[in-house]
């Protein structure tokens, strides 16, 4: 899985309330950057959650991640959390994510991640606003043209 050269990257410092007793990243706290950095993408794109929920009536919730811990980022560390799109299909995205150092570039954490786009009232799969595609440079990509969430 490798990430692609037009990733969003964002910056973050790891904080001493991201670490464990020892100094070291917890975990979860790596969901809690490509979160971020995902929502940080989707608003370069020009498109706030809250807006897309309530002008387009959808959200988008991860569905499916499967992550690779390779080396534990530390206190104080800068980072660079990049998020490319991988696939996509008619209901979700699928993204490439990393964990870098922003120093040195070694790969602290790499992820790959589904992201359902769901009808908000309904908490059901739904099409990807053709704004959201149109934004992608992908709306009449054969990705899109493909079911990735059961249900549609």
């Amino acid at each position: 899985m490798a990430v692609q050269d037009s990733a969003f990257e964002w910056l973050v410092r790891v904080y001493y309330e991201d670490t464990d007793a020892g100094g070291v990243v917890y975990h979860a706290r790596y969901l809690q950057f490509m979160e971020r950095a995902r929502t940080e993408w989707l608003r370069a794109l020009g498109f706030e959650q809250q807006r897309l929920r309530e002008e387009q009536g959808v959200l988008f919730a991860v569905r499916k991640m499967s992550l690779d811990f390779v080396r534990p980022a530390r206190f104080d560390q800068a980072l660079r959390v990049t998020a490319a799109v991988s696939g996509a299909g008619r209901a979700s995205i699928d993204f490439a994510q990393q964990v870098l150092d922003a120093d040195d570039g070694a790969v602290c954490c790499r992820a790959a991640v589904n992201v359902a786009c769901l009808d908000a009232a309904r908490m059901r799969p739904a099409r990807i606003p053709s704004v959201v595609r149109d934004a992608l440079g992908t709306a009449d990509d054969a990705a899109f043209k493909g079911d990735k969430v059961h249900g549609l």
